[in-house]
């Protein structure tokens, strides 16, 4: 007679990764769960927005339909019928459009140059961390030097000196904003280097930038994805601080930060134009954070204060 093997009563469970629980996490935080539905329709809106027909152009003025009002339905001289969805500034300017492009300028600024921060700092960080020992107190001597430089005085004689031009935000803002995320992934690595992994990793004489790669830069990921969400709205502000002064984008072309430096000069007479660049700018900086915490608790639940 053959023998019957006994049935397992408990099923197998199935394993699961790092990615994935806090994936799970985050997506019981409503708070971040809602923010990164809005940055995506913010996101979709100034990218796709002005390729649909019949969208307004930003750069098209009518001086005799200055500071309409939101909701507005006037017509130029030409006999041409114009809808204002949130009203027109002092030269005929459709607000609505100028934000949708004033937003891909500014989401373009924070997201190239975090790229850019990002990319230098976690080179430098992790070389710096990994080798130790004397590179590692020049390299982060050199930080504190570039930390000390007073950044708005730089920014005012490049742009005296190459002119207003949009990459020059790119590298003044990314030549700065990589020092703290340097200084992040240094304390990563260092903590990393003590870990058997490593060191076993020596043992098989797999080279310093092999180790780098491939084994300490995937593992100080988990920080470095918090800070990148943090980086990207500090990054916004910063352009905003630079076209409300004036040395950032310049007219005609628009950014959040210059059509809220418009609206605050004539925020007496028009407060619209004020309001609506400011509360599309508040609400995308608000998101971005609570994104950035929401991905730090699930990332590493232990920092979670629930």
């Amino acid at each position: 007679m053959s023998q019957v093997l006994p049935r397992h009563s408990k099923t197998i469970e199935e394993g699961t990764s790092l990615g994935k629980d806090a994936w799970l996490r985050l997506k019981k935080n409503k708070l971040a769960m809602a923010s990164l539905y809005f940055i995506i329709l913010i996101s979709l809106a100034c990218l796709l927005f002005p390729l649909l027909p019949g969208f307004p152009d930003p750069n098209k003025t009518y001086l005799e339909l200055k500071s309409q009002g939101p909701l507005t339905t006037a017509q130029t001289s030409s006999g041409e019928k114009v809808f204002y969805l949130l009203g027109s500034d002092h030269l005929g300017h459709d607000i609505y459009s100028r934000i949708i492009h004033g937003g891909r300028v500014s989401l373009t600024v924070g997201l190239i140059a975090t790229a850019v921060s990002l990319t230098i700092g976690l080179i430098y960080g992790a070389v710096s961390g990994f080798i130790g020992g004397r590179t590692d107190a020049v390299m982060m001597r050199i930080v504190d030097i570039l930390y000390a430089l007073p950044f708005m005085i730089i920014v005012i004689i490049l742009t005296t000196y190459f002119g207003n031009k949009l990459w020059l935000l790119f590298v003044c803002i990314g030549a700065v904003e990589w020092l703290t995320m340097a200084r992040i992934v240094r304390s990563q690595v260092q903590s990393l280097t003590k870990q058997e992994f490593i060191e076993a990793a020596r043992s098989l004489g797999l080279s310093k930038w092999r180790i780098i790669y491939r084994h300490l830069i995937p593992n100080t990921l988990g920080p470095v994805i918090v800070y990148t969400t943090l980086t990207v709205p500090a990054v916004m502000r910063l352009e905003a601080i630079l076209s409300f002064l004036g040395l950032g984008v310049q007219p005609p072309n628009a950014s959040w930060g210059s059509l809220i430096k418009e609206g605050a000069d004539r925020m007496a007479s028009d407060p619209y134009l004020l309001i609506f660049p400011a509360i599309v700018f508040g609400l995308t900086l608000f998101a971005l954070n609570f994104l950035g915490d929401g991905l730090r608790d699930a990332l590493d639940p232990k920092s979670s204060k629930d």
